[in-house]
């Protein structure tokens, strides 16, 4: 009476089977689904913490630009304001060598000057005057009158190159002086105490002097 026959267990099998089946289908599709929402929901995250850390990097670029630009801007401000010193020594540092190397080699002013005592002795001297006479007014006092001339020139240079070396002194404390200003002034001062020294000899006699007449 109630005995089952094997179709209907059969039956009965198949469709707990499907049922199963669908429960896991509908279960994964779920499982599908939450972490299709997870990632979807981590990718904005990742995205804006991304769009967070750009915007950092880029301010702190920004700053410092500003930082190194109001460096810059200090920089040219203190050079300038030390420009026209700095400019100012140089230029009478070049002087100084300058008017040491003509105190050596010579100038037009001097070749002039000499070219003129020459002229003047030979029309005070009249033709009976002695050699050693005739040879002094002609030759020695022009040769005398450049050897004056170079020392000037000597003279001048050393006072310059002293003075630039020691305009630090009584200019604004802490500012240092450009190495290569020292250098040109130092030139400039040596040759002012060679070319004043051998003026000093040429113009004494003790340096080239004026051949023995007798």
């Amino acid at each position: 009476m109630g005995t089952k026959t094997a179709d209907e267990t059969g039956a009965e099998t198949g469709t707990e089977a499907t049922t199963d089946e669908e429960k896991v289908s509908v279960t994964k599709n779920a499982d599908d689904v939450t972490e299709a929402g997870t990632e979807a929901g981590a990718e904005p995250e990742a995205a804006a913490a991304g769009t967070e850390a750009a915007d950092g990097t880029d301010a702190d670029l920004d700053a410092e630009d500003l930082e190194d630009d109001a460096d810059l801007d200090g920089e040219l401000a203190e050079t300038e304001a030390e420009g026209p010193s700095g400019v100012g020594l140089g230029a009478a540092a070049v002087v100084s060598v300058v008017l040491g190397l003509v105190s050596l080699t010579g100038g037009w002013i001097g070749t002039v000057a000499a070219a003129r005592e020459t002229l003047v002795g030979q029309l005070q001297t009249s033709s009976t005057a002695s050699v050693a006479t005739q040879v002094k007014e002609v030759y020695g006092d022009a040769w005398q009158t450049t050897a004056l001339w170079a020392g000037g020139f000597a003279l001048v240079a050393l006072i310059t190159g002293v003075v630039v070396l020691a305009r630090p002194a009584f200019g604004a404390p802490g500012r240092p002086q450009a190495p290569w200003i020292k250098s040109v002034a130092w030139a400039g001062v040596a040759l002012g105490v060679i070319g004043l020294l051998l003026a000093v000899l040429k113009y004494s006699d003790a340096l080239l002097g004026l051949p023995s007449t007798s």
